[in-house]
């Protein structure tokens, strides 16, 4: 059953309103005029979201997650687990795969469904063993001369006192690091939430991409306001004030590309997100493959560099 977000509340009347009428029988004309109806609110909706909407719908728990990308994008996918050195982190996934016949890696953060999936992969929130693993896939990556794709979904990086006496911000500047240094292709896109260092550690790409209403931000509204104005009822005034929307931040120069969504939001239609993506991609990939090793990591870090400058 579609869940509404609070703004779609009009959109979810029209729609029990049609329900409704069906179940009642011989009202067919009366329904789909009211589909049609709703069809056109949520259109009006989602042009003019604010960026704390454009935060609601980038945490839809509908929205594609990370296996949803794999199966959808990918064959072949073959996992690889564990950093080599402490665990296994759920939190970020990854392995070899193949994209439309190339040989890729693909690494991205899983935020997991339902209670227990959840917490399985703690809600995307990687430890350093995550960040670690990471590292080991893109080690493996430039090895073999194969081009990486993340897929970055998280609210940040665990914040937990055994993430930090594991090291966690020492795992996250190396695996940013990492991503700097590699010598192959690398595409970066922002499908749900990008949070603080925990989504750049794993999007310092060649590309960046941005899903239409994902969001990417060095904090969240809520951490924001509650440092700002001592309370997170003011997240609405934090995500206009931060600009964490693809539009924004296309317009500061710090994504490549926003891949447009279907009417309504990525989590009403996996399958034409993930059509759109595909295109996307391939069409980044046949851009980058023939640069040479030298160009990808000067290209990469000339643009990181170079944000902010006016």
């Amino acid at each position: 059953m579609m869940q509404y977000l609070s703004f779609e509340k009009p959109v979810e009347s029209l729609a029990a309103s049609a329900a409704a009428l069906r179940r009642s029988g011989g009202r067919e004309g009366e329904a789909a005029m009211l589909d049609e109806r709703a069809q056109r609110q949520l259109a009006d909706l989602y042009a003019r979201l604010t960026p704390w909407q454009r935060t609601m719908v980038a945490r839809h728990p509908d929205r594609p997650h990370f296996h949803h990308f794999v199966d959808g994008l990918f064959e072949d996918y073959m996992p690889l687990a564990g950093d080599r050195s402490f665990a296994d982190d759920q939190a970020i996934l990854g392995g070899f795969a193949r994209f439309e016949g190339r040989r890729v890696v693909v690494i991205g953060h899983a935020k997991g469904e339902g209670t227990d999936g959840r917490i399985r992969h703690n809600f995307g929130m990687a430890k350093p063993e995550g960040y670690r693993k990471a590292i080991r896939l893109m080690d493996l990556a430039d090895r073999f001369g194969l081009p990486v794709i993340t897929l970055v979904d998280t609210p940040g990086a665990f914040p937990g006192i055994e993430a930090e006496a594991r090291g966690q911000a020492e795992a996250i500047a190396r695996c940013t690091e990492k991503c700097l240094a590699i010598g192959v292709p690398m595409i970066a896109v922002i499908v749900g939430e990008g949070g603080s260092g925990g989504a750049v550690a794993l999007s310092s790409a060649n590309r960046v991409l941005m899903l239409e209403h994902a969001i990417y931000s060095v904090i969240s509204p809520e951490g924001c306001a509650s440092i700002l104005w001592r309370g997170a009822d003011r997240a609405p005034d934090a995500a206009e004030a931060m600009k964490i929307t693809a539009v924004d931040l296309l317009r500061l120069g710090v994504i490549h590309r926003i891949i447009y969504e279907p009417p309504g939001g990525a989590h009403r239609n996996h399958g034409e997100t993930i059509k759109r993506l595909s295109l996307a991609l391939r069409t980044e990939l046949d851009g980058l493959v023939h640069l040479t090793r030298n160009d990808l990591q000067t290209e990469r870090g000339a643009f990181f560099l170079g944000i902010g400058d006016t």
